[in-house]
Formats: C-alpha cells, sequence, structure tokens
C-alpha cells in the first residue's frame, strides 16, 4: 500500500506505521515531571490503515485484530487528531474514519501515536488543507511525544520530550522478529516506576555495511526503561531470553516501554525461523515478522 492512496468511493487510506526503539536512553527529568529522551527511532512494514471518506460528523469505525482492546474505550487519538486539525485547519467538514488496527495496543510499538499521524496526513488530503508540515508537526507534538516522528516514518534520533528530531544515518537492510507477550504495559506506568538513574545520548554517524554492524554498534546502548518495565511484567525477561535463543538472532531488545520485545536478524529467512522456533515454545504470544523501511515510500 502507497502512503496515501485513494482507493474509490472518495476514500483516502494512510498507512500508519509499528515503530521500534532500536535504542532508547533517558538523560534527565524536566520540572514538570516529563522525561528527556534520547532514541533511534525506526520503523517497520508492520502497519495499522486509516482510512477516511466524507461525512457529516465525525465518526470512527473498528476492525483488526487488534481492534478489540481499543473498543468501549471512548474516543482515541484518531478522533482527537482529527478534531484538532479541522480546529487548526478552520475547517467544517466531516470525515467517516476507519482504523484498521493490526499493531497491539499499549506495546511499545507506538501504535496510538502511528495512527495519530496517519489521521492528520489522511484529513489533510480529504479536506484539501494546505497546512505546511511544520505545522503538522506542531498539531503532531500536542497530541503526543511520539505522534511528529510518525508523520514521516524515517529513521530519525529523537531527543527532547519527542519534539527533536534529526535524521539518522541510512541504515542496513534489517529483518525483525516482534515478539508481545499479551501483556499491555501503559507508557506513563512505566515511566513512572522508572527509578531512577540516567544515561549519556548514544548517537551515531557510523556508515552500517549490513545488520550486523548495525547490532554491534547498538550493543552497548540500550534501553532505560527495561528494568522499570520488567518489575510490572516480569515475563518480559522470558521474552527475551526466548529471543536471544534463536539461531542467527544479532541483537534483541525491548521496544519503547514494552511489553513488545524484538530481535534483530539479517534476513526474512532467519527472521522467520525465529518466529517460528518461538511460536512452538509459546503458542499465547503474539509474533509478527517485518522488516525496517526507510519511509513511507518504502511501503508496499
Amino acid at each position: 500500500m502507497k502512503p496515501a492512496e485513494a482507493t474509490g468511493a472518495g476514500v483516502i487510506a494512510v498507512a500508519a506505521p509499528a515503530k521500534i526503539n532500536l535504542y532508547l536512553h533517558l538523560l534527565g527529568r524536566r520540572d514538570d515531571g516529563y522525561h528527556l529522551l534520547d532514541s533511534l527511532i525506526v520503523f517497520l512494514d508492520f502497519a495499522d490503515t486509516v482510512s477516511v471518506r466524507l461525512a457529516d460528523g465525525l465518526s470512527l469505525g473498528l476492525s483488526g485484530p487488534s481492534a478489540p482492546a481499543l473498543e468501549g474505550t471512548g474516543d482515541n487519538l484518531v478522533l482527537d487528531a482529527a478534531r484538532a486539525l479541522a480546529e487548526a485547519g478552520g475547517c467544517k467538514a466531516g470525515a467517516a474514519i476507519e482504523l484498521t488496527k493490526r499493531v497491539p495496543v499499549a506495546a511499545g510499538l507506538g501504535g496510538g501515536s502511528a495512527d495519530a499521524a496517519a489521521t492528520l496526513l489522511a484529513l489533510s488530503t480529504l479536506w484539501r488543507l494546505d497546512l505546511p508540515h511544520a505545522r503538522l508537526a506542531e498539531i503532531a507534538l500536542g497530541l503526543g511525544a511520539d505522534v511528529p516522528v510518525c508523520l514521516d516514518s524515517r529513521p530519525a534520533f529523537v531527543g527532547g520530550i519527542g519534539e527533536e528530531l534529526e535524521p539518522a544515518p541510512s541504515l542496513p537492510p534489517v529483518w525483525v522478529t516482534l515478539v508481545n507477550p499479551g501483556k499491555a504495559l501503559a507508557t506513563k506506568d512505566v515511566f513512572a516506576a522508572h527509578g531512577g538513574g540516567f544515561t549519556r545520548p548514544g548517537r551515531f554517524n557510523a556508515s552500517l555495511k549490513d545488520a550486523g554492524a548495525l547490532a554491534n554498534q547498538l550493543r552497548p546502548l540500550g534501553n532505560g526503561l527495561t528494568a522499570a518495565a520488567l518489575r510490572l511484567a516480569p515475563g518480559i525477561g522470558e521474552v527475551l531470553e526466548a529471543i536471544e535463543a534463536t539461531e542467527g538472532c544479532l541483537l534483541a531488545r525491548m521496544s519503547g516501554s514494552g511489553a513488545t520485545c524484538f530481535g534483530l536478524y539479517n534476513d526474512e529467512a532467519g527472521a522467520t525461523a525465529a518466529a517460528g522456533a518461538i511460536r512452538r515454545a509459546h503458542p499465547d504470544w503474539r509474533l509478527e515478522v517485518a522488516r525496517l523501511i526507510a519511509g513511507r515510500d518504502d511501503l508496499d
């Protein structure tokens, strides 16, 4: 699916790629309680889809394997994004929004943020708004710290509380096995459980020839929220051990605030074999195999 695609009957569809944090360092904490971050965020070809068409008022329909987790929760970031965009653009048109939800909820994969960003892009096209990208980024930041980076879905170093974006160096082809043990972790709860201890930035500008070189670059770095997440969901440790035990795993790490963890592999065959081995041992865990993308134009 292309980044923004007209699918007929006046429908605009936009992909909402999941993200992973290849590393996540906590640098400090502001007086208002927000943590200062340094992270390398990359995106996958595993994605939700936001589809919109003109309608009276705003409505949201849900479908897809992860939709039940959102049902009955009332408003979410998709409708928040639609309202914020309408206000910023002075738009009185409505829209029927359909969210096809594949990415697990509260899983450290940025699904809600990606959905909000895709909503901004889809409705900007549907409503024929001419807001500059910088204005969209401002609206995105008002919705959540991870939303701005999801607008372009390109690899980026993220700083501040999420508003400072710096393009990452070109990354080699990498395949990923995602493993989610079925445990939802609220980001705010994981940050609240962080007992302190801050680290230095981990940014690099090295030219990396392959997935192995990327893993070596990342190995001394880490995820500063892992210990906090383990206190809330000890089973994450078992997930990391299962990934590390697979043949060909270059690096195993938790993404974001968890509970999803990932392994890096040289190719699709290795990632698929790893997923199969883990699935046989843990049939109740959710697994996905995906590849890193260079941006929205890299989506099939």
